[in-house]
Protein backbone atom coordinates (compact mmCIF):
# COMPACT_ATOMS: atom_id res chain seq x y z
CA UNK A 1 0.00 0.00 0.00
CA UNK A 2 1.05 3.22 -0.39
CA UNK A 3 1.08 6.42 1.41
CA UNK A 4 1.55 10.19 0.91
CA UNK A 5 3.15 12.00 3.88
CA UNK A 6 4.51 16.06 3.36
CA UNK A 7 7.13 17.05 4.55
CA UNK A 8 9.77 20.27 4.00
CA UNK A 9 13.33 20.81 3.13
CA UNK A 10 15.57 23.59 3.12
CA UNK A 11 17.06 24.80 -0.08
CA UNK A 12 19.06 27.70 1.05
CA UNK A 13 16.83 30.29 3.76
CA UNK A 14 14.00 28.97 2.07
CA UNK A 15 11.59 25.89 2.74
CA UNK A 16 10.72 23.77 -0.09
CA UNK A 17 7.33 21.14 -0.30
CA UNK A 18 8.75 17.48 0.31
CA UNK A 19 6.35 14.43 -0.61
CA UNK A 20 7.47 11.19 1.67
CA UNK A 21 6.26 8.51 -0.14
CA UNK A 22 6.17 5.25 1.65
CA UNK A 23 5.36 1.88 -0.16
CA UNK A 24 5.09 -1.45 2.12
CA UNK A 25 4.97 -4.24 -0.71
CA UNK A 26 4.94 -8.12 -0.54
CA UNK A 27 8.73 -9.52 -0.93
CA UNK A 28 11.89 -10.29 1.48
CA UNK A 29 12.30 -7.35 4.17
CA UNK A 30 13.24 -5.00 3.87
CA UNK A 31 13.90 -1.30 3.83
CA UNK A 32 15.38 1.88 1.05
CA UNK A 33 15.18 5.35 1.40
CA UNK A 34 15.48 7.22 -1.64
CA UNK A 35 15.53 10.90 -3.26
CA UNK A 36 19.43 11.97 -2.75
CA UNK A 37 19.29 11.83 1.39
CA UNK A 38 22.22 12.56 3.38
CA UNK A 39 23.36 10.17 5.63
CA UNK A 40 21.81 11.46 8.76
CA UNK A 41 18.71 10.61 6.43
CA UNK A 42 19.34 7.03 5.25
CA UNK A 43 20.21 6.30 8.83
CA UNK A 44 15.92 6.83 9.78
CA UNK A 45 15.83 3.20 8.82
CA UNK A 46 17.34 2.07 12.16
CA UNK A 47 15.32 4.80 14.30
CA UNK A 48 12.54 4.85 12.97
CA UNK A 49 12.70 0.74 12.96
CA UNK A 50 13.10 0.76 17.18
CA UNK A 51 11.49 3.65 17.68
CA UNK A 52 7.98 2.25 16.19
CA UNK A 53 9.07 -1.61 18.38
CA UNK A 54 9.33 0.72 21.53
CA UNK A 55 6.23 2.81 21.25
CA UNK A 56 3.91 -0.40 21.02
CA UNK A 57 3.93 -0.53 17.27
CA UNK A 58 4.29 -2.91 14.65
CA UNK A 59 6.79 -2.92 12.10
CA UNK A 60 6.26 -5.17 9.40
CA UNK A 61 8.15 -7.67 8.10
CA UNK A 62 7.80 -6.54 4.07
CA UNK A 63 9.63 -4.45 1.48
CA UNK A 64 9.71 -1.12 2.44
CA UNK A 65 10.67 2.02 -0.16
CA UNK A 66 10.94 5.43 1.15
CA UNK A 67 10.95 8.47 -1.82
CA UNK A 68 11.55 11.68 -0.79
CA UNK A 69 9.90 14.17 -3.55
CA UNK A 70 11.36 15.93 -5.73
CA UNK A 71 14.10 13.60 -6.13
CA UNK A 72 17.03 15.87 -7.37
CA UNK A 73 16.69 17.87 -4.01
CA UNK A 74 19.41 17.49 -1.70
CA UNK A 75 17.71 15.89 1.68
CA UNK A 76 19.60 16.30 5.01
CA UNK A 77 19.06 15.91 8.63
CA UNK A 78 16.68 13.86 11.03
CA UNK A 79 14.08 16.06 10.51
CA UNK A 80 12.42 12.87 8.12
CA UNK A 81 12.39 10.68 10.68
CA UNK A 82 8.56 11.30 11.90
CA UNK A 83 7.27 11.86 8.62
CA UNK A 84 8.84 8.29 7.34
CA UNK A 85 7.52 5.93 10.19
CA UNK A 86 3.71 7.49 9.99
CA UNK A 87 3.93 6.68 6.83
CA UNK A 88 4.75 3.21 7.39
CA UNK A 89 1.93 2.86 9.81
CA UNK A 90 -0.41 4.34 7.39
CA UNK A 91 1.26 2.31 4.22
CA UNK A 92 0.33 -1.37 7.09
CA UNK A 93 -3.27 0.15 7.79
CA UNK A 94 -2.27 0.84 11.77
CA UNK A 95 -3.39 4.81 11.13
CA UNK A 96 -5.62 5.34 8.50
CA UNK A 97 -4.29 7.63 5.64
CA UNK A 98 -6.87 10.01 5.56
CA UNK A 99 -6.17 11.38 8.93
CA UNK A 100 -2.29 12.90 7.84
CA UNK A 101 -3.85 15.05 4.88
CA UNK A 102 -3.68 18.41 5.18
CA UNK A 103 -0.32 18.76 7.77
CA UNK A 104 3.28 18.86 7.27
CA UNK A 105 5.32 16.68 9.77
CA UNK A 106 8.71 17.98 11.24
CA UNK A 107 11.28 16.05 13.65
CA UNK A 108 13.33 13.49 14.56
CA UNK A 109 13.03 10.68 16.72
CA UNK A 110 14.37 8.93 19.64
CA UNK A 111 14.61 5.24 19.73
CA UNK A 112 11.82 4.82 22.36
CA UNK A 113 9.29 6.71 20.38
CA UNK A 114 9.74 10.17 21.61
CA UNK A 115 10.49 13.40 19.75
CA UNK A 116 13.63 15.44 18.82
CA UNK A 117 13.82 18.64 18.40
CA UNK A 118 15.37 19.88 15.01
CA UNK A 119 17.63 22.79 13.19
CA UNK A 120 16.15 24.99 10.57
CA UNK A 121 12.55 24.99 11.86
CA UNK A 122 11.42 28.36 11.55
CA UNK A 123 12.39 28.80 7.66
CA UNK A 124 10.82 25.76 7.06
CA UNK A 125 7.19 27.17 8.84
CA UNK A 126 7.62 30.38 7.33
CA UNK A 127 7.38 29.12 3.87
CA UNK A 128 4.46 26.60 4.35
CA UNK A 129 1.64 29.07 3.87
CA UNK A 130 2.88 28.72 -0.05
CA UNK A 131 3.28 25.59 -0.13
CA UNK A 132 -0.63 25.93 0.72
CA UNK A 133 -0.33 24.35 3.96
CA UNK A 134 -1.23 26.13 7.52
CA UNK A 135 -0.95 22.86 10.29
CA UNK A 136 2.38 21.55 11.35
CA UNK A 137 3.39 19.03 13.46
CA UNK A 138 6.78 19.85 15.37
CA UNK A 139 8.54 18.79 18.27
CA UNK A 140 7.30 20.13 21.79
CA UNK A 141 11.16 21.57 22.05
CA UNK A 142 11.06 23.80 18.90
CA UNK A 143 7.21 25.27 19.47
CA UNK A 144 7.96 28.52 20.07
CA UNK A 145 10.73 28.95 17.55
CA UNK A 146 7.83 27.71 15.01
CA UNK A 147 5.12 29.72 16.22
CA UNK A 148 6.84 32.91 15.71
CA UNK A 149 5.80 33.32 12.23
CA UNK A 150 1.95 33.15 13.74
CA UNK A 151 0.40 32.14 10.17
CA UNK A 152 0.58 28.77 10.71
CA UNK A 153 -1.38 26.95 13.28
CA UNK A 154 1.61 24.88 15.47
CA UNK A 155 0.91 21.10 17.43
CA UNK A 156 4.05 20.35 19.66
CA UNK A 157 4.01 16.72 20.08
CA UNK A 158 6.67 14.84 22.29
CA UNK A 159 5.96 11.24 21.13
CA UNK A 160 4.72 9.18 18.48
CA UNK A 161 2.09 7.31 21.08
CA UNK A 162 0.41 11.11 21.34
CA UNK A 163 0.99 12.12 18.06
CA UNK A 164 -1.31 8.98 16.99
CA UNK A 165 -3.87 9.45 19.88
CA UNK A 166 -4.48 13.01 18.38
CA UNK A 167 -5.29 12.02 15.12
CA UNK A 168 -7.52 9.60 16.20
CA UNK A 169 -9.51 11.70 18.38
CA UNK A 170 -8.58 9.94 21.54
CA UNK A 171 -6.40 13.24 23.38
CA UNK A 172 -6.31 16.73 21.81
CA UNK A 173 -3.12 18.77 21.15
CA UNK A 174 -4.22 22.24 21.09
CA UNK A 175 -2.56 24.79 18.67
CA UNK A 176 0.70 25.83 20.14
CA UNK A 177 1.23 29.92 20.90
CA UNK A 178 3.63 32.17 21.51
CA UNK A 179 4.16 35.70 23.01
CA UNK A 180 7.22 36.96 21.30
CA UNK A 181 7.56 39.63 23.54
CA UNK A 182 8.52 37.25 26.59
CA UNK A 183 11.62 36.96 24.55
CA UNK A 184 11.81 40.53 23.33
CA UNK A 185 14.62 42.65 25.13
CA UNK A 186 18.09 44.02 24.73
CA UNK A 187 21.57 42.48 25.27
CA UNK A 188 22.54 44.03 28.73
CA UNK A 189 26.05 42.20 28.36
CA UNK A 190 28.21 44.45 26.29
CA UNK A 191 30.76 46.28 28.05
CA UNK A 192 29.99 49.64 28.22
CA UNK A 193 31.61 52.32 26.67
CA UNK A 194 32.03 54.70 30.22
CA UNK A 195 34.86 52.56 30.26
CA UNK A 196 36.87 53.78 27.70
CA UNK A 197 39.66 56.26 28.64
CA UNK A 198 40.41 59.11 25.98
CA UNK A 199 40.00 58.17 21.95
CA UNK A 200 37.16 60.57 21.70
CA UNK A 201 37.30 60.71 18.16
CA UNK A 202 37.41 57.26 17.94
CA UNK A 203 34.49 56.36 20.59
CA UNK A 204 32.63 59.08 17.71
CA UNK A 205 33.22 56.85 14.83
CA UNK A 206 31.72 54.37 16.17
CA UNK A 207 28.85 56.32 16.99
CA UNK A 208 28.81 57.62 13.51
CA UNK A 209 29.05 53.40 11.91
CA UNK A 210 26.35 52.86 14.51
CA UNK A 211 23.90 55.38 13.18
CA UNK A 212 24.45 55.07 9.81
CA UNK A 213 25.05 51.14 9.53
CA UNK A 214 28.34 52.25 7.66
CA UNK A 215 31.76 49.99 7.41
CA UNK A 216 34.60 51.22 9.45
CA UNK A 217 38.64 50.15 10.04
CA UNK A 218 40.58 51.74 12.65
CA UNK A 219 44.20 51.21 12.89
CA UNK A 220 46.48 52.16 15.76
CA UNK A 221 49.36 50.71 17.84
CA UNK A 222 49.43 47.11 19.46
CA UNK A 223 47.36 47.99 22.53
CA UNK A 224 45.71 51.38 21.67
CA UNK A 225 42.08 50.26 22.12
CA UNK A 226 40.82 48.77 19.22
CA UNK A 227 39.72 45.67 19.96
CA UNK A 228 38.29 47.04 23.15
CA UNK A 229 36.49 49.84 21.61
CA UNK A 230 34.84 46.88 19.04
CA UNK A 231 33.80 44.90 21.74
CA UNK A 232 31.56 47.68 22.91
CA UNK A 233 29.87 48.45 19.88
CA UNK A 234 26.97 46.16 20.29
CA UNK A 235 26.13 48.29 23.49
CA UNK A 236 25.41 51.05 21.55
CA UNK A 237 23.53 49.49 18.33
CA UNK A 238 19.95 50.35 17.78
CA UNK A 239 16.86 47.71 18.81
CA UNK A 240 16.18 45.62 16.23
CA UNK A 241 12.75 45.47 14.46
CA UNK A 242 10.77 42.66 14.65
CA UNK A 243 10.97 41.91 10.91
CA UNK A 244 14.96 42.32 11.19
CA UNK A 245 14.46 39.80 14.41
CA UNK A 246 12.73 37.38 12.37
CA UNK A 247 15.44 37.13 9.40
CA UNK A 248 18.09 36.69 11.81
CA UNK A 249 16.25 34.19 13.90
CA UNK A 250 15.66 32.42 10.59
CA UNK A 251 19.49 32.35 10.21
CA UNK A 252 20.48 31.22 13.52
CA UNK A 253 18.34 28.53 13.52
CA UNK A 254 19.45 26.99 10.10
CA UNK A 255 22.61 27.00 11.61
CA UNK A 256 21.56 25.60 15.03
CA UNK A 257 22.89 28.44 16.84
CA UNK A 258 19.61 29.88 18.87
CA UNK A 259 20.68 30.06 22.51
CA UNK A 260 18.44 27.02 24.48
CA UNK A 261 15.48 28.56 25.81
CA UNK A 262 14.92 31.47 23.64
CA UNK A 263 13.81 30.92 20.52
CA UNK A 264 13.99 34.74 19.08
CA UNK A 265 17.31 36.65 18.49
CA UNK A 266 16.66 40.27 19.97
CA UNK A 267 20.40 41.47 20.34
CA UNK A 268 21.92 42.90 16.75
CA UNK A 269 24.46 40.10 16.06
CA UNK A 270 28.02 40.33 16.64
CA UNK A 271 30.50 38.21 15.07
CA UNK A 272 34.31 37.84 15.43
CA UNK A 273 35.96 34.61 13.66
CA UNK A 274 39.68 34.20 14.08
CA UNK A 275 42.03 35.44 11.58
CA UNK A 276 42.53 31.54 10.55
CA UNK A 277 38.88 31.16 9.23
CA UNK A 278 38.44 29.75 5.60
CA UNK A 279 36.54 31.50 2.74
CA UNK A 280 34.02 28.90 3.52
CA UNK A 281 33.76 29.64 7.02
CA UNK A 282 33.76 33.29 6.43
CA UNK A 283 30.92 33.53 3.54
CA UNK A 284 28.96 30.32 3.80
CA UNK A 285 29.18 27.31 1.97
CA UNK A 286 29.60 23.07 2.64
CA UNK A 287 28.26 20.39 0.31
CA UNK A 288 25.00 21.83 1.80
CA UNK A 289 25.52 25.00 1.85
CA UNK A 290 25.13 26.90 5.15
CA UNK A 291 25.42 30.52 6.19
CA UNK A 292 28.89 31.70 6.81
CA UNK A 293 29.84 34.19 9.56
CA UNK A 294 28.85 37.23 7.44
CA UNK A 295 25.33 35.88 6.76
CA UNK A 296 25.66 35.62 10.84
CA UNK A 297 26.28 38.75 11.31
CA UNK A 298 23.39 39.71 9.26
CA UNK A 299 21.44 42.93 10.49
CA UNK A 300 24.71 43.35 12.87
CA UNK A 301 28.23 43.50 13.32
CA UNK A 302 31.23 41.60 11.65
CA UNK A 303 34.11 42.47 13.56
CA UNK A 304 37.58 41.10 11.84
CA UNK A 305 40.64 41.71 14.20
CA UNK A 306 43.98 42.16 12.85
CA UNK A 307 42.23 42.03 9.69
CA UNK A 308 45.69 42.19 7.77
CA UNK A 309 46.24 38.49 8.86
CA UNK A 310 42.93 37.12 7.21
CA UNK A 311 43.65 35.13 3.95
CA UNK A 312 43.30 37.55 0.88
CA UNK A 313 41.11 35.42 -0.68
CA UNK A 314 38.75 35.47 2.34
CA UNK A 315 38.92 39.04 2.30
CA UNK A 316 38.63 39.55 -1.26
CA UNK A 317 35.22 37.07 -1.04
CA UNK A 318 33.83 39.54 1.22
CA UNK A 319 33.42 42.26 -2.14
CA UNK A 320 30.49 41.57 -3.51
CA UNK A 321 28.53 40.77 -0.43
CA UNK A 322 29.57 43.83 1.20
CA UNK A 323 28.20 45.92 -1.97
CA UNK A 324 24.90 44.06 -2.45
CA UNK A 325 23.90 42.46 1.26
CA UNK A 326 23.43 38.95 -0.19
CA UNK A 327 26.12 36.47 -0.50
CA UNK A 328 25.51 33.79 -3.24
CA UNK A 329 26.89 30.24 -3.05
CA UNK A 330 27.24 28.08 -5.58
CA UNK A 331 27.29 24.23 -6.23
CA UNK A 332 27.56 21.82 -8.83
CA UNK A 333 24.13 20.78 -7.67
CA UNK A 334 22.56 24.18 -6.35
CA UNK A 335 23.04 27.55 -5.99
CA UNK A 336 21.49 28.91 -3.17
CA UNK A 337 21.64 33.12 -1.83
CA UNK A 338 21.95 33.74 2.11
CA UNK A 339 21.25 37.87 3.54
CA UNK A 340 24.41 39.31 4.26
CA UNK A 341 23.15 43.09 5.70
CA UNK A 342 26.11 43.66 7.51
CA UNK A 343 28.32 46.39 9.40
CA UNK A 344 31.79 45.91 9.00
CA UNK A 345 34.33 46.57 11.56
CA UNK A 346 38.06 46.08 11.43
CA UNK A 347 41.22 46.58 13.02
CA UNK A 348 45.01 46.12 12.29
CA UNK A 349 47.93 48.09 13.01
CA UNK A 350 49.81 49.96 10.71
CA UNK A 351 53.00 48.11 10.17
CA UNK A 352 54.32 44.55 10.86
CA UNK A 353 55.48 46.01 14.27
CA UNK A 354 52.79 48.11 15.09
CA UNK A 355 54.70 51.36 15.80
CA UNK A 356 54.20 52.96 12.43
CA UNK A 357 53.64 56.61 13.32
CA UNK A 358 53.62 56.02 16.89
CA UNK A 359 55.15 59.41 18.25
CA UNK A 360 57.13 57.68 20.82
CA UNK A 361 58.50 54.19 19.83
CA UNK A 362 60.22 54.04 16.40
CA UNK A 363 59.06 51.56 14.02
CA UNK A 364 61.47 48.68 13.10
CA UNK A 365 60.00 47.96 9.48
CA UNK A 366 61.66 48.78 6.52
CA UNK A 367 59.65 50.66 4.06
CA UNK A 368 59.34 47.44 1.52
CA UNK A 369 57.65 45.10 4.65
CA UNK A 370 55.31 48.10 5.33
CA UNK A 371 54.17 48.11 1.80
CA UNK A 372 53.70 44.73 1.44
CA UNK A 373 51.97 44.85 5.02
CA UNK A 374 49.41 47.36 3.99
CA UNK A 375 48.80 45.84 -0.16
CA UNK A 376 47.10 43.01 2.38
CA UNK A 377 44.27 45.03 1.84
CA UNK A 378 43.36 45.45 -1.60
CA UNK A 379 42.42 48.77 -3.15
CA UNK A 380 38.66 47.71 -4.20
CA UNK A 381 38.43 46.14 -0.30
CA UNK A 382 39.47 49.60 1.08
CA UNK A 383 37.46 51.62 -0.76
CA UNK A 384 33.86 49.93 0.20
CA UNK A 385 34.96 50.98 4.14
CA UNK A 386 33.18 54.57 5.03
CA UNK A 387 34.99 55.16 8.12
CA UNK A 388 39.15 55.06 8.62
CA UNK A 389 40.22 56.15 12.37
CA UNK A 390 43.40 56.51 13.62
CA UNK A 391 43.66 55.15 17.50
CA UNK A 392 46.35 56.52 18.78
CA UNK A 393 48.49 54.60 21.98
CA UNK A 394 47.21 56.87 25.14
CA UNK A 395 49.39 59.20 27.33
CA UNK A 396 49.46 58.34 30.99
CA UNK A 397 47.17 61.43 32.23
CA UNK A 398 44.52 59.72 29.84
CA UNK A 399 44.83 56.42 31.55
CA UNK A 400 44.15 58.19 35.05
CA UNK A 401 41.22 59.83 33.57
CA UNK A 402 39.34 59.34 36.85
CA UNK A 403 35.70 61.06 35.10
CA UNK A 404 34.10 58.57 33.38
CA UNK A 405 32.60 59.41 30.17
CA UNK A 406 29.87 59.07 27.98
CA UNK A 407 27.42 55.90 28.61
CA UNK A 408 26.61 53.02 26.10
CA UNK A 409 23.25 54.00 26.90
CA UNK A 410 23.30 57.77 26.42
CA UNK A 411 25.18 56.88 22.95
CA UNK A 412 22.34 54.54 21.94
CA UNK A 413 19.66 56.82 22.50
CA UNK A 414 21.16 59.23 19.90
CA UNK A 415 22.27 55.82 17.71
CA UNK A 416 18.39 54.79 17.92
CA UNK A 417 16.66 58.77 17.24
CA UNK A 418 19.29 58.90 14.10
CA UNK A 419 18.14 55.36 12.39
CA UNK A 420 14.38 56.38 13.55
CA UNK A 421 14.52 59.49 10.97
CA UNK A 422 15.91 56.82 8.50
CA UNK A 423 13.07 54.26 9.15
CA UNK A 424 10.96 57.36 8.66
CA UNK A 425 12.70 58.64 5.60
CA UNK A 426 12.93 55.16 3.53
CA UNK A 427 9.52 53.71 5.14
CA UNK A 428 10.99 50.71 6.20
CA UNK A 429 14.61 48.88 8.16
CA UNK A 430 16.59 50.76 6.27
CA UNK A 431 19.64 53.05 7.22
CA UNK A 432 21.83 55.21 5.23
CA UNK A 433 24.35 53.21 4.27
CA UNK A 434 21.81 51.03 1.60
CA UNK A 435 21.14 54.15 0.06
CA UNK A 436 20.84 53.91 -3.69
CA UNK A 437 22.10 56.29 -6.17
CA UNK A 438 18.31 57.29 -6.70
CA UNK A 439 18.24 57.99 -2.86
CA UNK A 440 21.22 59.92 -2.61
CA UNK A 441 20.09 62.26 -5.50
CA UNK A 442 16.30 62.56 -3.69
CA UNK A 443 17.59 62.58 0.00
CA UNK A 444 21.19 64.12 0.03
CA UNK A 445 20.98 67.34 -1.84
CA UNK A 446 23.78 69.34 -1.17
CA UNK A 447 24.35 73.50 -1.40
CA UNK A 448 26.94 75.04 -3.62
CA UNK A 449 29.25 75.46 -0.25
CA UNK A 450 29.19 71.76 0.55
CA UNK A 451 29.32 70.73 -3.09
CA UNK A 452 32.34 72.93 -3.46
CA UNK A 453 33.74 71.39 -0.19
CA UNK A 454 32.97 68.29 -1.47
CA UNK A 455 34.52 68.69 -4.97
CA UNK A 456 38.07 69.71 -3.61
CA UNK A 457 38.14 66.50 -1.37
CA UNK A 458 37.33 64.79 -4.73
CA UNK A 459 40.26 66.25 -6.41
CA UNK A 460 43.16 65.85 -3.98
CA UNK A 461 42.34 62.20 -2.74
CA UNK A 462 41.74 61.10 -5.95
CA UNK A 463 38.36 59.27 -4.86
CA UNK A 464 36.77 56.75 -6.67
CA UNK A 465 32.33 57.06 -7.81
CA UNK A 466 31.68 54.54 -5.06
CA UNK A 467 34.10 57.06 -2.25
CA UNK A 468 32.09 60.29 -3.44
CA UNK A 469 28.33 58.21 -3.09
CA UNK A 470 30.44 57.07 0.83
CA UNK A 471 31.03 60.31 1.98
CA UNK A 472 27.53 61.56 0.97
CA UNK A 473 26.25 58.90 3.02
CA UNK A 474 28.24 59.46 6.08
CA UNK A 475 27.30 63.22 5.56
CA UNK A 476 23.89 62.27 5.57
CA UNK A 477 24.22 60.07 8.93
CA UNK A 478 26.07 62.81 10.50
CA UNK A 479 23.03 65.68 10.06
CA UNK A 480 20.87 62.43 10.96
CA UNK A 481 22.43 62.51 14.50
CA UNK A 482 22.35 66.20 14.62
CA UNK A 483 18.46 66.32 13.76
CA UNK A 484 19.17 68.29 10.81
CA UNK A 485 16.65 68.05 7.55
CA UNK A 486 19.69 69.57 5.42
CA UNK A 487 23.41 68.30 4.79
CA UNK A 488 25.72 70.91 5.63
CA UNK A 489 28.87 72.17 5.02
CA UNK A 490 30.60 70.66 8.76
CA UNK A 491 28.87 67.20 7.78
CA UNK A 492 30.71 67.00 4.57
CA UNK A 493 33.72 68.37 6.30
CA UNK A 494 33.38 65.69 8.76
CA UNK A 495 33.03 62.36 6.46
CA UNK A 496 35.88 63.41 4.12
CA UNK A 497 37.94 63.90 7.46
CA UNK A 498 37.05 60.30 7.84
CA UNK A 499 38.23 59.12 4.50
CA UNK A 500 41.59 61.57 4.00
CA UNK A 501 43.02 58.75 6.98
CA UNK A 502 42.97 56.45 4.34
CA UNK A 503 45.74 58.43 2.38
CA UNK A 504 48.02 58.49 5.53
CA UNK A 505 48.64 54.91 5.12
CA UNK A 506 47.80 53.88 1.85
CA UNK A 507 48.27 56.80 0.22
Amino acid sequence: MLTIVHSMAINGLDGQLVRVEVDASSGLPGFDIVGLPDPAVREAKDRVRAALKNAGFAFPARRITVNLAPADLKKEGPVYDLPISLGILSSTEQIDPVLLQGYIFLGELSLNGSIRGVNGLLPRVASMPGEGYHRVMVPAENADEAALMGNVEVYPVRDLIQLVRHLHGVVTIAPHLVDNEKYWGRNGNAPDMSEVRGQVAAKRGLEVAAAGGHNMIMLGSPGSGKTMLARRLPGILPDMLQEEALDVTKLYSLAGLLPPGRPLITARPFRSPHHTVSTSALVGGGRFPRPGEISLAHRGVLFLDEMAEFKRDALEALRQPLEDGTVTVSRVHSTVTFPARIMLVASMNPCPCGFLGDPERECGCSPLQVQRYLQRLSGPMLDRIDLHIDVPRLKFHELEQVQPGESSETIRRRVQRAREIQAQRFGGARCNAEMTPAQIKKFCGLNDETRNLLRSAFDRLQLSARAHNKIIKVARTLADLAEKEDIRVEHVAEAVQYRSMERKYWG
